[in-house]
């Protein structure tokens, strides 16, 4: 007998960022292992969809089979409670949340309050909840109230590459992946090479510039105020061939 599940997701999973990896890791590996995963794309806009994404999104959970397993990446699971405690009468529900909505760095009290409130909700149906962090984990049971033992925790890796040859000009050639929002840091790390004007380095950036227009701001200001447009590169985001 095929085991089966789905797996479902907001946006498109073959968005270059850590989340998405992941997701699509998660695939490939259930698939590795004998599961026929059916993919469930939920549509654009989470975690902020409009109300005609979340109706649709709600029709495409409810037409998968009845006691199929279900993952949904937590983007989307925490601003569908209503569908996902619908789901969670016939399917049995996972949350897989790589952070929590209402914690997101830049986002308003009043929408993470919001966020806080839908989330708690979505993931009180939850048969099991899947974390990619210990901390996260810990944040689930103590600020959502979510069940330590529903609790699974699978901390992201990486395929061993091949060795870097280096650079050969005296220079530090640093590369540095994520997307450019508040909580990756990258003003921290700006201000720290700023310090460092007669060491011979140069910085690389290659992260998506379209999901915080203040990160970005932040961070094309502090390059500028240091005048260091000669060594900091901004790529944007890159596929993994070219990155």
């Amino acid at each position: 007998m095929v085991k089966r599940v789905a797996f479902a997701f907001p946006g498109d999973l073959a968005t270059p960022t850590g989340g998405y990896a992941y997701d699509r890791r998660i695939i490939v590996e259930l698939r590795q292992l004998g599961w026929q995963v059916d993919p469930v794309g939920l549509g654009d806009g989470f975690p902020k969809p409009s109300g005609v994404v979340k109706s649709a999104a709600r029709e495409k959970l409810m037409a998968l089979p009845q006691g199929c397993p279900v993952v949904v990446d937590g983007l989307a699971f925490g601003v569908l409670p209503e569908a996902v405690n619908e789901l969670r009468e016939r399917n049995p529900l996972i949350a897989l949340v790589h952070h929590p909505l209402a914690l997101e760095t830049g986002v308003s009290e009043e929408d993470a309050r919001a966020f806080h409130d839908s989330e708690a909700a979505a993931l009180s149906a939850a048969q099991a909840v899947i974390v990619t962090s210990p901390s996260t984990s810990t944040i689930l049971a103590e600020e959502f109230d979510v069940p330590p033992e529903l609790i699974t925790t699978a901390c992201p890796g990486t395929d061993r590459g091949a060795m870097a040859p280096g650079s050969s000009d005296g220079i530090v050639r640093l590369v540095s992946v994520g997307a450019i929002v508040q909580r990756k840091g990258f003003d921290v790390l700006i201000e720290a090479l700023a310090a460092l004007p007669n060491l011979p380095w140069r910085l690389s950036i290659a992260g998506d510039r379209t999901r915080d227009e203040k990160a970005v701001a932040q961070l094309d200001e502090s390059i500028l105020r240091h005048r260091l447009a000669d060594r900091v590169e901004l790529l944007g985001a890159l596929s993994a061939e070219k990155l």
